[in-house]
């Protein structure tokens, strides 16, 4: 099996572009290509998944224990002949000075060969020593190889070249000349989602030829992964009893595919609709509205008059509802933005309002309240979670309860998170469910008990 990591020396070197363009030539070439995502993010496994035509999947240290992540790694690659890992930020980038969470450390862990995509605008020489030390820094790291990106021209690429093969002995895998061609739109959360990008497969089909014709696929090809030897069986679900609405559009779109899959197993039936679109929101148990985009969209949601009052009656009746982030503001009285505002489903009596800076960016930590609504949880654990808003909520009522307090992260108020309201909970951390931290089963576990309550006759 083909697998190697795909990492770089810094943030914003083009290895997004580059692992996209990758994954659909492999395609492309008739070989089933299964990607992966080191760290919380939610915009880059959505193109990856669109380019290999699979569910892109998150490695994450902060969330997960080595074994989870080599259980994971090692389900979801069985039957691929292609598995390509792609980093966060730079190759010994992380939060630990002795770079345990770092992508040389997850490389080491999955025993990947790392291709090391090198942003080379504006350097020669300068590249050797930069080189020699990646390759030296870290004993037990496999550099198997580099591809130049953002080459200013052919005299560019074969003075970087000859520098490299003067001084180290790292094959060059490949040189990609710096293009328009090779971007994807950004906003300020990175890229523009594929969800919501205008002609997002051209774009991707414009990668993949870029690739082929400056990169060595055969000798990439060539690389491989270690046997995933045996390969731990997928849990074993319940049968679907629950109906979850959950919202997936243009403006509602950061789900990771194994939480999904969490729900299903939960014994969830997933009903996807459209806040944009939709007249209203399927008939169901429970609702779901993760992250995405809304301020992009707030006039068009705000036209939808008929599915915002569908939303605030399913709710203000006692419905069942977890929102994060995006879904937290779209369930607010009004979403502002540069100078804009438009009112929303006004089930939470606070204003969202953006900002040009984040007010809340990271990991976070946080423990349950006794407020906590959802069956089972222990007060006593930290939950590891992520944050990445560039709202906050403002006028916000007195008396509300919240879930979650903070020992590290902002939240809603910068000690607390997980704002409850009816059966509501809202908040801007993004769980993931992992092994301490089984938010999908306690979700649904919550829905059929409401249910339950609501199916019980009065006693009045």
């Amino acid at each position: 099996m083909t697998a190697f990591y795909l990492s770089a020396t810094h943030k914003s070197s083009g290895k997004t572009s580059l692992s996209i363009g990758l994954a659909a030539a492999m395609r492309q070439s008739g070989r089933p290509v299964q990607t992966f995502k080191k760290g919380p993010d939610y915009i880059d496994p959505l193109w990856h998944a669109r380019a290999s035509g699979r569910p892109c999947y998150n490695l994450d240290f902060n969330t997960q224990g080595r074994e989870e992540i080599l259980a994971l790694y090692r389900r979801k690659a069985q039957g691929a002949e292609v598995v390509l890992v792609e980093g966060n930020k730079g190759l010994f980038d992380g939060m630990d000075l002795l770079g345990s969470d770092s992508n040389a450390a997850m490389a080491l862990l999955l025993d990947l060969p790392i291709v090391l995509v090198l942003d080379v605008q504006g350097i020669i020489r300068g590249v050797a020593p930069l080189l020699l030390g990646y390759s030296q820094f870290q004993p037990g790291v496999r550099l198997a190889g580099v591809i130049l990106n953002k080459v200013g021209g052919s005299r560019h690429e074969a003075k970087v070249r000859q520098t490299i093969e003067h001084y180290t002995d790292i094959p060059i895998l490949g040189a990609v000349h710096r293009s328009e061609e090779l971007r994807i739109e950004e906003r300020h959360l990175g890229l523009v989602p594929s969800n919501e990008a205008a002609g997002v497969d051209a774009t991707i089909a414009r990668f993949a030829d870029r690739v082929r014709e400056q990169v060595d696929l055969s000798a990439l090809l060539a690389l491989r992964g270690p046997s995933l030897g045996p390969v731990p069986t997928e849990p074993v679900g319940r049968m679907p009893d629950v109906r979850l609405a959950i919202a997936r559009d243009a403006a509602f779109g950061f789900y990771y595919a194994d939480d999904l899959e969490a729900l299903e197993r939960a014994g969830a039936r997933l009903l996807p609709f459209s806040p944009l679109h939709d007249g209203c929101m399927p008939k169901a148990d429970g609702l779901f509205l993760g992250g995405g985009f809304p301020e992009t969209h707030m006039e068009s949601l705000a036209a939808n008059g008929a599915m915002l009052e569908s939303i605030r009656r399913f709710i203000r009746q006692g419905g069942p509802c977890y929102a994060e982030c995006g879904g937290l503001m779209y369930l607010c009285r009004e979403l502002r933005w540069r100078g804009r505002a438009a009112p929303m489903a006004g089930v939470i009596s606070a204003d969202a309002v953006m900002y040009d800076q984040p007010q809340g960016r990271g990991y976070v930590l946080m423990q349950q309240t006794p407020a906590h609504p959802w069956p089972g949880g222990d007060q006593d654990r930290q939950l590891p979670v992520h944050e990445f808003h560039y709202s906050r909520l403002e006028n916000l009522a007195p008396g509300h309860a919240f879930a979650y307090s903070l020992s590290r992260g902002m939240g809603i108020d910068g000690s607390r998170d997980g704002l409850i309201s009816q059966n509501l909970l809202a908040s801007y951390g993004h769980q993931r469910q992992v092994a301490g931290n089984p938010w999908a089963d306690r979700f649904l576990a919550f829905i059929r008990q409401c249910r339950g309550a609501a199916a019980k006759p009065s006693m009045g």
